[in-house]
């Protein structure tokens, strides 16, 4: 993670934020607006598995060196809708082996769950 927050990619061209990432674990903030939504009104699912595999890769990514996290599995359980406004992502490394890592992130909008998602990711060696 750069000293500006930047997540770089896609995610941040749709404007998530990194806060923090260390020791395995990461917090993005994202203001979700008009162009995230749906049209029933709510938050794209696509904006939130963006989200919560960015957190994700993030976390991994601060525990490795040179190895570079690819997403091999990634699942989405959608809680409740999201709609306009800020949300917060938190992600953690739950177990890292040699070639796999498995992770899991929580997208929470005023205090309540959106999104919980599991991923695996696979460490390519640079």
């Amino acid at each position: 993670m750069g000293d500006d927050g930047a997540t770089g990619g896609f995610a941040e061209r749709l404007g998530a934020r990194a806060e923090v990432a260390d020791d395995g674990s990461a917090r993005l903030r994202f203001t979700a607006g008009e162009e995230h939504l749906n049209p029933a009104g709510t938050v794209h699912g696509g904006v939130l598995a963006t989200l919560v595999d960015t957190a994700m890769g993030t976390a991994v990514r601060s525990t490795v060196d040179d190895d570079v996290p690819a997403t091999s599995q990634l699942t989405v359980t959608y809680l409740r809708p999201g709609k306009p406004g800020e949300l917060t992502v938190t992600a953690r490394v739950r177990t890292r082996g040699e070639h796999l890592t498995v992770c899991d992130a929580d997208v929470e909008q005023d205090g309540r769950g959106v999104v919980h998602a599991v991923a695996t990711f696979a460490l390519l060696h640079a």
